[in-house]
């Protein structure tokens, strides 16, 4: 049995853009993730999908944290700072409303100083699948 940190380890693509969870609670889960060069955009700032893929790494681990295998299936996300190279982002997700089937997600990505730089809201579906996973504990 996994821990839900280790079942996504296997999302091959936050793991390609170096997103990775650092702390995993029921219901909450934190990943981070340094803007380097492959995230820029054209502007010379970090790329709104990379922003994104960092948050939903986050919002996932954060309602798979019930054992139950959820996916999203509407997002929103408001950028509101741009991030140069070089600066660490930092995604913390909290479930809201832990439905049964239709749990409800925030997701708040600060930079190292704390700033806001964007905030993500995620409402998902839990399939009829368990997960062979740990449950972690709650915060």
């Amino acid at each position: 049995m996994a821990t839900v940190k280790e079942f996504f380890e296997r999302d091959r693509f936050a793991k390609m853009i170096g997103a990775e969870l650092v702390e995993v609670a029921e219901g909450y889960a934190k990943a981070r993730m340094k803007v380097e060069e492959c995230h820029l955009n054209g502007g010379d700032v970090c790329q709104g999908g990379a922003i994104f893929t960092l948050a939903d790494l986050a919002s996932a681990a954060a309602v798979n944290s019930r054992g139950v295998l959820t996916f999203a299936i509407s997002v929103n996300v408001t950028y509101i700072k741009s991030v140069p190279k070089g600066v660490w982002l930092y995604a913390e997700a909290r479930e809201l409303v832990n439905h049964h089937r239709v749990p409800f997600v925030e997701v708040k990505v600060t930079n190292e100083d704390g700033d806001l730089i964007a905030i993500f809201t995620s409402t998902s579906y839990r399939k009829k699948v368990v997960l062979d996973v740990e449950k972690p504990c709650s915060i």
